[in-house]
Order: structure tokens, then C-alpha cells, then sequence
């Protein structure tokens, strides 16, 4: 937030849903006639006999809208601190350990022979680029699935290791992708990573019930399953039909996106979005974000301290 002369802070809303009750308590504030106090009395009640009870000092006028008034008054300032307003914490890239990205490149024989392995290669490696100060770990797979990389925010090193994959780097014949999910969930295990992004880069052969169990588990657990969908370039003779439906079902049994290779920009943004947004939204926003809401919580108690006032 930039205003001349000033050097404020970026602000966000944790949940800026609690907004929402700002402008219900504003229509509770007109209907009972803040200003005034005795709201539908004068409507309810004939004048020259709400008149006489006035001069009997059965009336106050305006007391009731004064003691309504800091109710509504600690009512909004509680609702904007229920939104949860928070500023993201310097040492925040510190947590960077937290979440990761395993990168699953398909190198079975449809794909190495279909011409459509150079696209996927360079789509892999526009994502971590895209990712940069992540770690990410790389796994190829066939009939099964190997690390390739252990977890690394070296993009420089890694950028060969996906662009030299190709045929004959995995010996087992066939397409398995619940291997490579299982292998991914083990390598997120093993470093701890208690969130993170697995993209599965194929052309959906293989794709069963085995591989949709295993993307549920990674959601379950905090992370998600993104699939980038690889057309053949050209047809080979006796190799599987592509299969996008079942990519695109996988993603979404595993809470991520569904792109084709040619168009990566969503998720690229997605997977280099700051530690703030991904964690930020999750049960680890304590670290990433400053939230002032408990100090506005209290400052609501101080309009409520209006009604204990000693009356004369």
C-alpha cells in the first residue's frame, strides 16, 4: 500500500469473508434508528400518550441508540478482525522447506517414440524455472519409477538431467503412473515436506484406479496432483491412444490443475507463487503472516466500555 509521503506496508485478508457482516451491522444500525433511539416507539405508540409518558420521565430520548451504538460499533471492529488483516513476515522465505515440487516426466515408449518428448522436456523445464527458489525433486517413470533428483532449488542443475531423460533411462516397459505418485509421496516423506505440488508430465497411458488412490492420499495429505497432457506428435503403430480425460480426471482427484503442454502459463504462475499465497491459505499461515486480528479483537472491547459509564 503506497500513499505519497508514506511507506505503509502490504497488507492482506486472511479470510476476507468476515467483511461480509460490515454491511448486514450498517442495516442494523439504520432499522433501529441510531440517531433517534426510540426507533418504531413513535410509530407503535399513539404521540400525545408517548408524549405524556415523556413528561413523566418514562422516556429518555435517545438512550436506547446510545447504548446500541457501541454494541454495533465493537460488532465491526470485531468483524474486520475476524478477517484476519496480516502482513507477510520478512523471514518467510525461510520456510521454503516446507513445501516442495516433484517433477514426473513419462518416458515410456509412447512417448519417447511419438516425437512429443522434446515438448514435454521443455515444459518441464519452463516449470521449474517458473518455480525458481523452490526445491524440486525429479522422478522419471515407465513401467516403474526412479528419482532422478532429490529435492534441489538448483534450476541450473537440474535443466539437464530433464532435458538428457529419453528412451531406454527406464528399463521397465509400460506406463505406471501410480508408481510415480507413490515414489513422489515417499520423496515428500522422506524430506519432511509437510505441503507441495507433484506434476505428472504424459500422456495419461496408464492412468487406473491404482493412480487415482494415490493422488487422493497426496491431497489428503496436504498437497497436490497437477497433470500436463502430451499429444503425440505422431502416431506409432501399436502404441496406446492418448488418454486426456483420464489425466484431466487425475488432476482433479488430486486438487490440481489439468493443462495441456502447450499452454502452461496457469500453472507455471501457480507453482511460482510467493510462499504467502500457498501456505498462506493452509494451517501453516502462523508462519508465513503477521495476522493483527487478536490486537483488534481486544481494541473491540474498548467501545463496550462506553456502557459501564457512571450515569449522572
Amino acid at each position: 500500500m503506497n500513499i505519497p509521503g508514506f511507506d505503509l506496508p502490504d497488507l492482506a485478508l486472511l479470510r476476507p469473508w468476515w467483511l461480509l457482516a460490515v454491511p448486514v451491522l450498517a442495516l442494523i444500525a439504520l432499522r433501529y434508528g441510531i440517531a433517534g433511539g426510540l426507533g418504531s416507539w413513535r410509530r407503535a405508540v399513539d404521540a400525545p400518550l408517548l408524549a405524556a409518558i415523556e413528561r413523566r420521565g418514562g422516556v429518555v430520548a435517545g438512550s436506547g441508540g446510545r447504548r446500541l451504538s457501541p454494541w454495533l460499533a465493537a460488532a465491526v471492529i470485531a468483524a474486520i478482525a475476524l478477517a484476519g488483516p496480516a502482513m507477510e513476515r520478512a523471514d518467510s522465505r525461510t520456510f521454503r522447506n516446507l513445501d516442495g515440487i516433484v517433477l514426473a516426466l513419462d518416458l515410456s515408449q509412447s512417448m519417447t517414440d511419438s516425437g512429443s518428448l522434446a515438448d514435454a522436456q521443455v515444459a518441464m523445464v519452463k516449470l521449474a524455472e517458473a518455480a525458481a527458489g523452490r526445491q524440486i525433486a525429479f522422478v522419471v517413470y515407465a513401467g516403474d519409477a526412479y528419482l532422478g533428483s532429490p529435492f534441489s532449488a538448483d534450476v541450473d542443475a537440474l535443466r539437464p538431467l530433464v532435458l538428457g531423460s529419453g528412451a531406454g533411462v527406464v528399463p521397465d516397459t509400460g506406463s505406471d503412473p501410480a508408481r510415480a505418485l507413490a515414489l513422489s509421496r515417499a520423496v515428500f516423506d522422506k524430506a519432511a515436506m509437510v505441503a507441495g505440488d507433484v506434476v505428472l508430465v504424459g500422456d495419461g497411458d496408464g492412468i487406473g484406479a491404482d493412480a487415482f488412490a494415490a493422488a487422493a492420499a497426496l491431497r489428503a495429505e496436504g498437497r497436490r496432483v497437477h497433470t500436463v497432457f502430451v499429444p503425440p506428435a505422431a502416431r506409432v503403430v501399436g502404441s496406446p491412444d492418448p488418454h486426456p480425460a483420464a489425466a484431466s480426471d487425475l488432476a482433479a482427484a488430486g486438487g490440481g490443475r489439468f493443462v495441456a503442454v502447450g499452454d502452461i502459463a496457469a500453472l507455471a504462475a501457480e507453482l511460482g507463487s510467493g510462499d504467502s499465497e500457498r501456505l498462506g491459505a493452509g494451517g501453516y499461515a502462523a508462519l508465513v503472516w503477521n495476522d493483527f486480528g487478536r490486537l483488534l479483537l481486544l481494541g473491540a472491547a474498548i467501545p463496550i466500555l462506553a456502557l459501564f459509564r457512571r450515569r449522572a
